[in-house]
């Protein structure tokens, strides 16, 4: 079995982490009636380039299987911190699913908020998407707000 390597993204990684995307926003889609047609999520420059995210790809022989980020919020002012680390993007090749790499990914993410004394992580998730929160859960993520929609039309 090939040898899993994390690092760091980078702008080398731009074209198939637009993949990713894709297809990303494909499973996705079914949970969420409001995404455009034509849609992206992330800024990947910013993600990629700034020091206020971590942004950690995940390869096998140089090939990208995974992705990750994490980055600085202000919190909100009626909060007790005044920031946290909000994380995206977490995304598994197909092939290479149930193997632990997006938990070692929110490792990283989170050793690298703890570097820089933030106290506490977040992430969204769909409510619908249940293997998702359980594989948070398991790292230790916990269900803190529920957001709810109502169609007008």
């Amino acid at each position: 079995m090939a040898t899993i390597t994390f690092r760091e993204a980078t702008l080398e990684d731009k074209p198939v982490l637009l993949q990713f995307e894709q297809q990303l926003i494909a499973y996705e889609r079914p949970f969420d009636s409001i995404l455009k047609d034509d849609c992206t999520y992330y800024d990947l420059d910013f993600l990629i380039q700034s020091k206020d995210a971590k942004f950690i790809v995940a390869t096998i022989d140089n090939t990208l299987i995974a992705s990750g980020y994490a980055k600085i919020v202000k919190a909100k002012p009626y909060h007790k911190i005044t920031e946290y680390t909000y994380m995206g993007f977490m995304y598994v090749d197909t092939k290479f699913r149930g193997q632990g790499i997006i938990q070692n990914i929110i490792e990283q993410l989170k050793q690298w908020s703890i570097s820089l004394n933030i106290s506490e992580t977040r992430l969204e998730v769909y409510s619908d998407n249940t293997s998702a929160i359980k594989a948070y859960e398991k790292k230790g993520f916990k269900n803190r707000m529920i957001e709810m929609k109502m169609n007008l039309k």
